[in-house]
């Protein structure tokens, strides 16, 4: 049994005890009456109520006997467009860039399993979403919120404007780490919306050992919807002289970043199979990956569950005791009222 303990131990003891102390003494003085009855039994569940939630808040566990996980000396970098464009619907079905996007971070994800991963986003500005880590599913849920900048705060973007941070946190990564791999993903349509050339992501080249550019989108192009950034949601399609605008995919400047980053290109919105939509992902290094007994950092069967359901169970006894009585007080009060009369 081990716990881990959801406020600080002295603090957990500081508020069960008084609530505990009095429900005890509330259950002795019911023991010395002659005429306790049902009172006993009441605060003998009021006394194993108030132990739970003592023991819920140390949220006790078992842990695990065996345990063999894959430890994976990779570190894999996620640049992901979020500009207006990555709503444009020309994916398969209409679907709008960004879900496939999201259906490919959850293939990445899998393909990887044991890396630490961090996530880069860019529109007008770069920003590192999640820092390296191996909670695999942090990345999924960040990207699963992923929402494009404001339609109407749009100026336009370029394709390379994360190329400094991207290189930052590969350079950091390489500090504190040198031994482990370092793969990178970037993940776009390639469409450059300022008059400027893109950055080039030459600088991070050095610190990349593998990974890839998927481009998402069409060169027939797709329309796009508004983004308020309210919850109203989407707003309309996006307008550009009377028509609708639309967004198309650019491929020469998606294989200009794959060239720059010494990385493979793989368009990902063509109409594929189901087997086909399955990313073939470079493999890791061989001597990055291994398997660890007794992962001192895998999870517990946490009990948390079951001390909860017997919080409920108590309290509904005690719901359905005070509904009860409260029946029978207001059964007296009738009778009263009518013996009066």
């Amino acid at each position: 049994m081990i716990l881990q303990s959801v406020i600080p131990l002295l603090l957990a003891i500081l508020l069960v005890l008084p609530v505990l102390g009095a429900a005890v003494w509330m259950l002795v003085r019911a023991l010395r009456r002659e005429d306790a009855g049902g009172g006993v039994t009441i605060w003998i569940l009021r006394v194993a109520l108030v132990l739970a939630c003592g023991v819920l808040l140390l949220r006790p566990g078992i842990p695990h006997g065996q345990v063999r996980t894959l430890a994976s000396a990779t570190d894999i970098v996620l640049a992901v467009d979020t500009t207006a464009s990555m709503v444009a619907e020309d994916g398969p079905g209409g679907r709008p860039r960004l879900d496939e996007v999201r259906a490919d971070v959850r293939d990445l994800v899998a393909a990887y399993p044991g890396a630490r991963f961090a996530l880069i986003t860019f529109d007008a500005n770069p920003v590192l979403r999640l820092p390296l880590t191996t909670d695999s599913a942090a990345l999924v849920s960040a990207v699963d919120v992923l929402q494009p900048e404001v339609t109407r705060q749009s100026k336009g973007s370029s394709i390379g404007i994360a190329h400094t941070l991207l290189a930052q946190t590969l350079q950091n990564a390489q500090k504190a780490s040198p031994d482990r791999a370092r793969l990178v993903f970037y993940l776009g349509d390639g469409e450059q919306t300022v008059s400027t050339d893109p950055e080039s992501f030459s600088d991070a080249r050095k610190f990349v050992s593998g990974g890839g550019v998927l481009g998402y989108g069409t060169t027939q192009g797709g329309r796009m919807r508004e983004t308020t950034g309210s919850l109203d949601g989407e707003g309309g399609y996006i307008r550009y002289q009377g028509e609708d605008a639309l967004s198309r995919l650019d491929e020469k400047n998606l294989r200009a970043i794959a060239e720059q980053l010494g990385v493979r290109y793989t368009h990902r919105s063509a109409p594929l199979t189901a087997a086909e939509r399955k990313v073939v992902f470079p493999p890791a290094p061989s001597s990055t990956a291994a398997y660890r007994e007794n992962d001192p950092l895998s999870q517990p069967t946490d009990l948390s569950g079951f001390v909860a359901l017997a919080i409920v169970a108590l309290l509904c006894i005690e719901l359905g005791r005070a509904a009860a009585l409260i029946v029978r007080m207001r059964g007296l009060a009738v009778r009263e009222k009518g013996g009066a009369a």
